[in-house]
């Protein structure tokens, strides 16, 4: 299969920080050479909220995209999201991406109250929201009517630096990557998350096998436009190890899985830093996933591996 594009990688950061602190981690991760640096959209267990987190990241840094993973379409109108984007865009040279999804973690719907509806129903609005969003960043005024949402003649201000901004959605079930494959400039290949938690089920969802699924629903969605899409993936099991089949085997019983079906996962990567390496060429070649992202608690042991693959 291959890919046309070239390795980036993003970081994903979560946890307490302060200005300080936030400011440093945005700096480190832009003078490592990732691409974006990436906030996600929670309420439960995530302290920072994304917008100002985004905002302060980019003002601290001169080259580092930054953006969500994803932001959550049920918490904010998804015009209010654009113009909020736009503005990071514009003040910062046009530097964001801009990942939206349909939601998924019950518990913040239900700490605050909000109707966790059917995925269905959450993919149909997302649906309805990316046309809202695209609307925004066209070059006149528009209008939109649906079962969700309804624009009048709007003509969103300010506009992106550099054209519509990249749009990211991420999934790992048939209708919403489907979605993604018709709609988005960079897809994330998640774990199915339709339960609205992370459980074993979920895990074993991110399986080689499925992973490979999940791309052909993408590919369904897409037709011609597929190849100019960039596939991501989100490792949250990551491990520069001289034993990977041991480590394999110690996490594997917390998945309900065996080492085997770990190592293979579309959500592990494991091994010395040259079977890293290995991997991440021969999934872009099997799977064509050519964005990698880690967690901001990975991501400066795996440094060297993005100073030897970034732009290759």
């Amino acid at each position: 299969m291959g890919s046309k594009h070239t390795f980036r990688f993003g970081v994903q950061c979560g946890g307490e920080f302060d200005g300080k602190s936030w400011r440093e981690l945005s700096k480190k991760v832009e003078s490592l050479g990732y691409s974006t640096l990436y906030a996600p959209d929670h309420f439960i267990d995530t302290v920072l909220a994304p917008m100002p987190a985004l905002a302060i990241a980019a003002e601290a840094t001169t080259e580092l995209n930054v953006a969500a993973l994803v932001f959550d379409n049920d918490y904010k109108h998804p015009a209010i999201l654009a113009k909020e984007m736009a503005t990071i865009d514009v003040l910062s040279g046009g530097r964001t991406e801009l990942g939206v999804g349909a939601g998924w973690m019950k518990v913040d719907y239900d700490a605050l109250g909000l109707p966790y509806d059917s995925p269905g129903t959450r993919i149909a609005r997302l649906d309805e929201a990316l046309q809202v969003i695209k609307g925004c960043y066209g070059p006149e005024a528009f209008s939109f009517s649906g079962e969700h949402y309804t624009v009048t003649d709007y003509n969103a201000i300010p506009k992106p630096v550099r054209g519509p901004i990249p749009i990211t959605i991420g999934g790992g079930a048939p209708k919403i990557l489907r979605l993604a494959g018709r709609e988005a400039d960079i897809i994330g290949i998640n774990p199915n998350l339709s339960v609205g938690a992370i459980t074993a089920e979920a895990a074993k969802s991110a399986s080689a096998i499925e992973t490979a699924n999940k791309i052909e629903w993408i590919r369904e969605g897409a037709g011609d436009r597929f190849d100019d899409i960039e596939l991501q993936i989100r490792y949250f099991v990551h491990q520069i190890t001289e034993d990977k089949a041991g480590f394999a085997a110690a996490v594997a019983g917390a998945f309900d899985s065996t080492a085997e079906e770990v190592l293979g996962s579309g959500a592990a990567l494991l091994g010395t830093e040259a079977e890293i390496i290995e991997t991440l060429e021969q999934r872009r070649e099997e799977w064509g996933v050519s964005y990698v992202v880690v967690g901001n608690d990975f991501f400066e042991t795996f440094a060297p591996i993005v100073a030897k693959l970034a732009g290759t």
